[in-house]
């Protein structure tokens, strides 16, 4: 946080991960792309397909922190980087707060994104899609429990609270 609020934001570097996530999840989705733009000002990629999925997958989706789990995982399997664990977790959490830190302040300002799919149904599909991608990667990446177990915890635990929230009305 001290960075983010102390720093100037790398918004081109933000926004080139923005539209290259949208290319990313075009082309996952059967679609291509026909046109990339991004500056610091802003971008724009031109698809073959769209749907919600592609639309907000820059703002659930860290690719910056997929990449780094990624080169790090390939560089383990062929150079045995256990040693360099700690700078693994180290990057993880620099890349995660990026997409974090910069989507929260990208989102504040106005986002043809969200108003193309709707300010509620994109707000429940961002926040739904990040905690999916921490139920999923949490315990990938720290092997403490399987990714059927964190799934288990997390239905039972959001039954808890639906069975809480119930007392209230």
């Amino acid at each position: 946080m001290v960075v983010f609020f102390g720093l100037p934001k790398p918004l081109w570097l933000y926004v080139v991960g923005h539209e290259l996530t949208h290319a990313l999840w075009a082309v996952v989705c059967g679609g291509k792309v026909t046109r990339f733009k991004a500056s610091s000002k802003g971008g724009h990629v031109i698809v073959t397909k769209s749907n919600f999925l592609i639309v907000l997958s820059p703002y659930f989706f860290p690719l910056y922190a997929v990449l780094w789990v990624l080169f790090f995982g390939l560089g383990d399997r062929l150079f045995d980087w256990r040693a360099w664990l700690p700078w693994f977790h180290f990057g993880l959490g620099i890349a995660y707060a990026f997409h974090l830190t910069l989507t929260s302040y990208i989102l504040r300002l106005r986002q043809p994104d969200l108003d193309s799919e709707g300010w509620f149904l994109s707000t429940m599909i961002i926040w739904l899609g990040n905690a999916l991608t921490l139920l999923i990667a949490l315990p990938l990446l720290t092997r403490v429990s399987t990714l059927m177990t964190a799934f288990g915890w997390a239905f039972q635990r959001t039954g808890r609270f639906l069975e809480n929230a119930a007392r209230f009305f």
